[in-house]
């Protein structure tokens, strides 16, 4: 059988919002595919086609969609404020959009501008919510730089620093998301204050290390800098690869930002044998 006879493989395309880059697979109508060994080989940007997180879309029951993120070690994530707002960019027909994550029922919407806006949800500001490993200060945690914790359906440790560009990532980020005071590991944060309504912010995250941007990580920096008393409640991030808006309204944290469709490609069939 020749690569032109060979039988159908498993279709995708490859999105990113500021640089936050994403695998989107759309199961809907059947049944999901990814396990965490395909998330992992995926995942991997040498042999397979690499991504921050994987999205894979699914039918919704009360909800226009339901969406399920992995990150590139093959581990669940619970939210992703950037693959959201991609994927309802891919999929929106009308104005707005309600999606079901495990973080619960989200709502998107396109703003004039062609951007994408997703409410994210409350913040969770308690400690079991976030969750930490017992109770503590989650505003002032008992570590060194005395980071703040913010939960977005995925556990953040916000760090305020001088300087954000002088932040060693790969030397800090790795101790700082296994430290035993969040059981299920955590994203990592470090931001500046550049205004009240602007800040500088760089990461790590949980499951896929340093990446050039992350949704649910700047809706927690900004939650957390406004609890310090540092920001407004609506500002602007600076990451490194492009700028996010978060705005803490009453009905919850809203993100928005670009967002990107880079291309459209199918996955061979014994690829996806082999490594699924």
């Amino acid at each position: 059988m020749n690569q032109m006879d060979a039988p159908p493989g498993l279709a995708f395309c490859k999105m990113h919002g500021a640089g936050n880059d994403f695998v989107v697979i759309d199961s809907r109508g059947t049944a999901p595919v990814t396990t965490p060994a395909l998330a992992r080989a995926l995942g991997d940007r040498n042999r397979g086609v690499g991504f921050d997180q994987l999205a894979e879309i699914r039918s919704g029951v009360d909800t226009d969609i339901e969406l399920d993120f992995w990150n590139s070690d093959g581990s669940r994530a619970g939210a992703c404020g950037n693959a959201t707002r991609c994927v309802a960019d891919l999929v929106m027909t009308g104005p707005s959009l309600t999606i079901r994550t495990a973080r619960g029922i989200l709502r998107a919407q396109r703003l004039e501008d062609g951007r994408v806006s997703v409410n994210m949800g409350p913040p969770q500001l308690d400690w079991d919510q976030i969750p930490l490993s017992h109770s503590v200060d989650t505003l002032n945690l008992p570590l060194q730089g005395t980071p703040s914790a913010v939960g977005m359906g995925n556990p953040h440790c916000v760090f305020f620093v001088e300087d954000a560009e002088a932040v060693d990532l790969p030397a800090l980020g790795p101790g700082a998301e296994t430290d035993p005071l969040y059981p299920q590991k955590t994203n990592v944060e470090f931001a500046s204050l550049i205004a009240p309504d602007h800040l500088r912010m760089r990461v790590w995250e949980r499951g896929a290390g340093i990446t050039l941007a992350c949704g649910s990580g700047a809706c927690a920096t900004a939650v957390a800098a406004h609890l310090r008393g540092l920001t407004t409640r609506k500002v602007t991030l600076d990451l490194d690869g492009g700028q996010l808006q978060v705005d803490w309204r009453e009905d919850g944290v809203w993100l928005t930002g670009p967002t990107a469709h880079v291309f459209t490609g199918q996955l061979s069939a014994a690829w996806v044998a082999a490594n699924g």
